[in-house]
């Protein structure tokens, strides 16, 4: 099932990408919300869409290969593509690569150069000076703006919960990865693993306490404290039992080194964390699971740094006049996104966001919100597409 993109309509009416503009999509997914750029650039300035450039990054390989072939075969772009007006190779650009590389991979691949008054000193006549450090050299940090609109939309994409197989999702029964990028280091079927962190790592190595304060931190569940010890419980049960089985043998815990034993699925885990809870919480609206669930992926993924690695590279490489547009799922990323851009406009706000999100305040305005509240998708949207239902959109634009 492909996934459908998150308050498109209002994305579109909102970005205004001129006529030969630059957008980038930081979470490209299956490419939705860039097609339908593309698609309206088309129809606006005609079948070169005005010369446009889109870029998108995303880890997963499958994504990417996902959105160039939803992109290219869609009717409008691919009768623009056989009649010589688009072409895919210049003007549709992806990469495989984390949204926190923003400023890096834009460099490395010759799209982001740096000011010219930074990159030109006594006797450089280079203006083109790339901002990657390729000779050794200091990187330089002040950059030519490129971007006409970026887009973020940090949710994860039905693909992934529904099809990809790395344990997004409590209803199915999967290894315990929750990575983006492709990982075998959960345990598949015939034991294969390699050594990039998963969520298995998570549950059956980190101690109690650790456990406690992700499920607390990154999703704010109140009985974090039971599920973490129901989950090491579980575990230090499950090895003891493997290491019994395994006490002949001249390595009694090589079958634990390699993965067996322990809590090795969703659907293990979720029984777990259902157990945990209060008899009189664990059949509410919310399945149990929901949150340590999104605290697992948040932490494996390292989702929250990412973000506030990422928005001031995106302003940063952002026009003036250009705007910034960010889709949120949950309190945690529409916080840090909200106080961001209420430090960038000036404004100022509470101590707490000011801890949280790890920003320092800023004294002149280097953006103007144009939303003040965050859009929030119609009841239309949420009848047809109930993943919807959380999102909040912000935007800002560049001065």
């Amino acid at each position: 099932m492909r996934h459908k993109p998150v308050l498109l309509q209002e994305i579109l009416e909102n970005l205004n990408l001129p006529k030969g503009g630059v957008y980038i999509d930081c979470n490209l997914g299956d490419g939705g919300h860039t097609q339908a750029v593309i698609e309206a650039a088309i129809e606006a300035y005609g079948p070169d869409a005005g010369g446009i450039t889109a870029i998108g990054f995303d880890l997963d390989k499958d994504a990417i290969e996902r959105a160039t072939a939803n992109i290219t075969s869609s009717p409008k772009v691919t009768e623009a593509i056989a009649n010589g007006s688009f072409n895919p190779d210049t003007q549709l650009r992806l990469f495989r690569k984390n949204f926190r590389t923003l400023k890096d991979t834009l460099s490395k691949e010759g799209i982001l150069k740096a000011n010219q008054d930074d990159a030109d000193g006594p006797g450089d006549t280079n203006s083109d000076a790339s901002v990657a450090d390729t000779n050794g050299v200091t990187p330089v940090t002040s950059v030519a703006p490129v971007a006409d609109a970026i887009l973020f939309d940090l949710g994860i994409s039905s693909y992934e919960i529904d099809e990809s197989g790395r344990g997004f999702s409590f209803q199915k029964d999967e290894p315990l990865s929750m990575t983006f990028g492709t990982s075998k280091r959960a345990p598949s079927v015939d034991g294969e693993i390699d050594h990039q962190f998963t969520a298995y790592d998570i549950v059956n190595t980190w101690q109690e306490e650790n456990i406690a304060d992700i499920i607390y931190a990154y999703g704010e569940d109140k009985y974090s404290r039971r599920i973490a010890k129901a989950i090491v419980d579980e575990r230090e049960a499950r090895k003891k039992a493997v290491a019994y089985e395994s006490r002949d043998k001249n390595k009694p815990n090589e079958d634990i080194e390699a993965g067996i034993g322990g809590i090795r699925t969703t659907s293990e885990l979720a029984e777990i964390i259902k157990k945990a809870y209060p008899a009189f919480a664990r059949f509410g609206k919310t399945n149990p699971a929901t949150r340590t669930f999104q605290a697992l992926r948040i932490a494996v993924n390292d989702e929250l740094r990412a973000l506030q690695d990422a928005l001031p590279q995106a302003l940063e490489v952002l026009k003036p006049g250009g705007r910034l547009a960010v889709i949120t799922f949950h309190s945690l990323e529409d916080r840090i996104v909200k106080q961001f851009f209420k430090e960038k406009a000036g404004e100022e706000h509470g101590e707490e966001d000011l801890v949280y999100g790890g920003f320092k305040p800023n004294q002149e305005p280097e953006v103007r919100l144009i939303n003040k509240k965050p859009i929030a998708p119609g009841e239309k949207e949420v009848k047809e597409n109930p993943r919807s239902r959380s999102s909040k959109l912000r935007i800002i634009e560049k001065l």
